[in-house]
């Protein structure tokens, strides 16, 4: 019963592979491969995780980055199709600024932090990352980057007043 309702939750989210890397490990015989899986899963309405899967065979490391990335899953806070605010995240050496743009901008983003911010439902954004081009790091500092965003009502509520519109 859980394995179709595991099916069924994976139908309404899209998925995008970020990048596949290919182990090699010395052995007596030769080479012995292992595969690992970048793997951005969100439903463009707010909701968006990230899963890395290593394995022996590339399905098999896709099935388990797309599994964690769906225990992962994180809601996002937006306003209309942009960001409520300036944002950053850091991930080891390379960090992430996002900034809302206005309407019609696009995102602007480079080829690893793009599909996190697509399958969060980000319509328009302008993005900067600094350091490490890792796509490991920059994933993983967008997505610490949109999950660090609040709304004005609750940063009211976190400071104790109520906000000027």
């Amino acid at each position: 019963m859980s394995q179709t309702f595991f099916q069924r939750e994976e139908s309404e989210f899209d998925e995008e592979v970020v990048k596949i890397y290919r182990c090699a490990t010395v052995v007596k015989g030769g080479r012995r491969f292992s595969f690992a899986v970048l793997v951005v899963v969100g439903d463009r309405n707010g909701r968006v995780g990230v899963g890395y899967g290593k394995a022996p065979e590339v399905p098999s490391a896709m099935d388990k980055a797309r599994k964690l990335a769906h225990k992962c899953l994180t809601p996002i806070r937006l306003v209309g199709g942009t960001l409520p605010h300036r944002t950053w995240g850091r991930f080891g050496a390379s960090k992430v600024i996002m900034i809302p743009a206005s309407e019609g901008t696009g995102v602007i983003a480079g080829g690893s932090v793009r599909p996190v911010l697509e399958l969060a439902g980000v319509r328009d954004v302008l993005t900067k990352s600094y350091g490490s081009n890792s796509p490991k790091n920059l994933v993983r500092a967008a997505f610490e980057a949109l999950a660090n965003l609040h709304d004005r009502d609750e940063i009211g509520r976190l400071r104790g007043v109520t906000l000027a519109r």
